[in-house]
């Protein structure tokens, strides 16, 4: 019976020539199970983006996607199910709102991205709340380039909300786009955005998806797919010997845009980025990353939601539930190290100071830890990306997009880390640096 499903299924979804080889099937498939056993974790705050991959695998349980459907909806609809007037002047007893001034355009986009991978699609009207929100964040967002040189929030999550637009076919005016061609043309994408090679392929992708519309005057389009050919061949040229561009994390966003062009199987740099990518799956640690991960290995990306249909799913995956350590005391001293060797730090080294922490702990909680040096408190923050947390500020030094600089992840022996905060484990005796550097 099975058979004769996985048979239908054959006939009626659509052949995906850019997929992982039949090989690395049984390991792609228990990545996915991982993916849906962290998912589920009692505690974890619903993320769009892992909703987002499980909607885009090759099998489901089906039961457990609605209620993480349901879960985002209670997140996001509390917060963006009204319209911008009554959230401007709520009534008496109703003032609950965001009231966080930075814009959410990264994650409002990955979730509108998530209702429109949703089968079967929900009710669409409360849906255009949240994307009029969006559009404003778009507006409010650019609002911070004409003061800093770049959006408030970062040209990534600029990207991610125009590409949620263009998915869910709605009208994106010239003037946002234009502005992402200029960033694009000018060569703006940077560490500032947590990956230049994200950003990268981000902002092509969005411009992949709006060439196709059908409101694109044909000057503009020739622009956006001149823009695209550039994208492509410089994710090419940031392609490394062992087959990864920019990162491991990287990497599967960067495929995404030879998967939405129909250009992978003509690219041998594809070929060599799901090589790399099935030799590092064991990187992918966090459900963000696995999320990720799992686009690119089953030859989706984010433009295969504009066209999916609701046709009849393979609902045969079941969770793979980590185990919890074993009880009993488990503690880990970590040397934490923070270094400042460019122009404007007030001394170059910053920070010094073994940090205890729970074995297995991340870096991430290493830094929630790490204790007061001296009478100065340890401080740092974070911004959110695709792929979980990306480090802006440390002891009051943040990135500086105009100087090209970000803070560097490193091990004691000087090498980079190649993993994000939330996904780098150290061990006992371990050395992290955390060095502002220049891209």
């Amino acid at each position: 019976m099975w058979l004769l499903l996985a048979l239908l299924q054959a006939a009626v979804l659509p052949a995906r020539p850019c997929e992982a080889p039949a090989e690395a099937a049984v390991a792609v498939r228990a990545l996915a199970a991982r993916l849906l056993g962290l998912a589920m974790e009692p505690g974890q705050d619903a993320d769009p983006g892992v909703y987002v991959g499980l909607r885009l695998g090759s099998e489901h349980d089906l039961s457990m996607e609605q209620r993480y459907l349901q879960r985002l909806q209670d997140a996001f609809q509390g917060r963006y199910g009204r319209s911008l007037h009554s959230a401007s002047h709520p009534s008496h007893g109703h003032r609950h709102h965001n009231t966080n001034p930075m814009p959410e355009t990264g994650r409002l986009a990955l979730y509108l991205l998530g209702l429109r991978a949703t089968c079967p699609p929900p009710d669409p009207a409360p849906q255009r709340f949240p994307v009029t929100w969006l559009k404003y964040y778009l507006e409010k967002d650019w609002a911070g380039s004409r003061h800093h040189g770049h959006p408030l929030t970062s040209y990534y999550q600029y990207s991610l909300g125009v590409l949620a637009l263009c998915v869910h076919h709605k009208r994106v005016r010239e003037e946002v786009i234009q502005r992402l061609l200029v960033a694009e043309q000018h060569r703006r994408f940077g560490h500032a955005d947590g990956n230049a090679v994200d950003t990268e392929a981000v902002a092509a992708l969005a411009f992949a998806c709006l060439e196709k519309e059908q409101h694109i005057r044909a000057g503009l389009a020739a622009e956006l797919r001149a823009a695209v050919h550039r994208a492509r061949a410089r994710l090419v040229e940031a392609q490394s010997a062992d087959g990864l561009i920019g990162n491991a994390f990287s990497t599967p966003l960067a495929m995404q845009l030879f998967i939405a062009t129909d250009t992978c199987r003509a690219q041998p740099a594809y070929g060599r980025a799901m090589a790399a990518l099935l030799q590092h799956l064991d990187s992918f640690t966090s459900a963000a990353t696995m999320a990720q991960a799992l686009l690119a290995l089953n030859g989706r990306s984010y433009l295969s939601i504009a066209s999916m249909q609701c046709q009849e799913e393979l609902d045969t995956l079941t969770p793979i539930f980590l185990e919890p350590l074993p009880p009993g005391p488990r503690n880990m001293t970590v040397r934490l190290v923070v270094e400042c060797p460019v122009p404007g730090c007030p001394q170059q080294l910053l920070y010094d100071s073994p940090v205890p922490a729970p074995a297995g702990a991340s870096l991430l909680d290493l830094l929630r830890a790490a204790p007061p040096q001296g009478s100065q408190n340890f401080t740092f923050e974070t911004q959110d990306t695709a792929y979980g947390p990306f480090l802006t500020s440390v002891q009051g030094m943040a990135t500086r997009p105009r100087e090209q600089h970000y803070w560097q992840l490193l091990s004691g022996l000087g090498t980079s880390l190649q993993m994000g905060v939330a996904d780098y484990r150290p061990e006992d005796g371990n050395t992290v640096i955390l060095r502002l550097s220049k891209w």
